[in-house]
C-alpha cells in the first residue's frame, strides 16, 4: 500500500475517533512508523462538559440530594473518622453540604492544596470559611491549614468530567488524583450523576480505579 494511502486511511480514522497520528517513513527500513498522540480524553471533556451544561435545576437538585443520600449510607463513609472532599464548582455534585454533614458528625474534614507539576496535598478544614482562592480560582485551605498525610486519610471523594461504569473517570486534565490516590490506602469513592455516566472511557497504565461510584440512583462497587 502506498504510503500517501497509509496516511489518508490514518487521518480519516484519526477525525473519526478523535486521534491525531504523525507518520514517520523509515527511508532504510521502507517501514512505515507511528506516533499516536491521543486527544480523545480531550474530546470527551469538552463533550460531557457541554451535556452536563444542559441539565435542568431541578435535575441538578435532585441529584446532589440523591447522591449526598447514597454516600452517607456506605459504611465506608460511615466509619470514616477523616475524609478528604473536593471543594464542587459549577455544576460538580455539590460537596458543601457533604462537608457541613460530616464536620456536623465529628468527622475530621479535609480538601485539597494544590501545587504545580499535579501536587495537591489534604489539608485540615474546620469550615468553608476558612478556603482561600487557589491559583485557579477554586477555594482551597491555606498554607497555614494542618497537613494530613495520605495514609492518614480513611476516604476520599473522588471528582470527575465523567465516570465510566467500571469506576475509571476522566479528570479535568491536571492528574492530580491520578497521582495522588496511590499513595493512600483510603477508601477511594467517585460521585458523578447518572447522567453523566459513560460506558467505558479511554485508560491509560497510570489511571486509578476507584472502590467505589455513587450517583443519586445507585452504589457502583469495584
Amino acid at each position: 500500500m502506498l504510503l500517501s494511502n497509509i496516511v489518508c486511511i490514518l487521518h480519516r480514522q484519526g477525525r473519526k475517533f478523535g486521534i491525531i497520528y504523525r507518520i514517520r517513513h523509515d527511508k532504510r527500513t521502507g517501514r512505515v512508523g507511528k506516533e499516536l498522540r491521543l486527544n480523545e480524553k480531550t474530546e470527551l471533556r469538552k463533550r460531557w462538559m457541554a451535556r452536563e451544561a444542559g441539565f435542568t435545576e431541578d435535575y441538578i437538585t435532585e441529584s446532589n440530594a440523591g447522591i449526598a443520600r447514597n454516600l452517607f449510607t456506605l459504611p465506608e463513609f460511615q466509619n470514616a473518622g477523616t475524609v478528604l472532599f473536593f471543594y464542587s464548582i459549577w455544576r460538580e455534585p455539590d460537596t458543601h453540604e457533604m462537608i457541613r454533614h460530616a464536620l456536623e458528625l465529628g468527622k475530621t474534614a479535609a480538601l485539597p492544596r494544590t501545587y504545580p507539576k499535579g501536587v495537591m496535598e489534604a489539608r485540615r478544614i474546620q469550615g468553608l470559611n476558612d478556603l482561600i482562592p487557589s491559583r485557579f480560582g477554586i477555594p482551597e485551605p491555606p498554607e497555614s491549614a494542618a497537613a494530613i498525610e495520605p495514609d492518614a486519610l480513611d476516604f476520599i471523594v473522588v471528582p470527575s468530567v465523567v465516570f465510566d461504569r467500571e469506576g475509571f473517570r476522566i479528570g479535568h486534565g491536571v492528574g492530580y488524583y491520578d497521582r495522588y490516590l496511590p499513595l493512600s490506602r483510603a477508601f477511594a469513592c467517585g460521585i458523578a450523576r447518572e447522567n453523566m455516566l459513560a460506558r467505558r472511557v479511554p485508560r491509560e497504565p497510570h489511571d486509578f480505579q476507584v472502590n467505589a461510584l455513587v450517583t443519586e440512583r445507585r452504589i457502583l462497587r469495584f
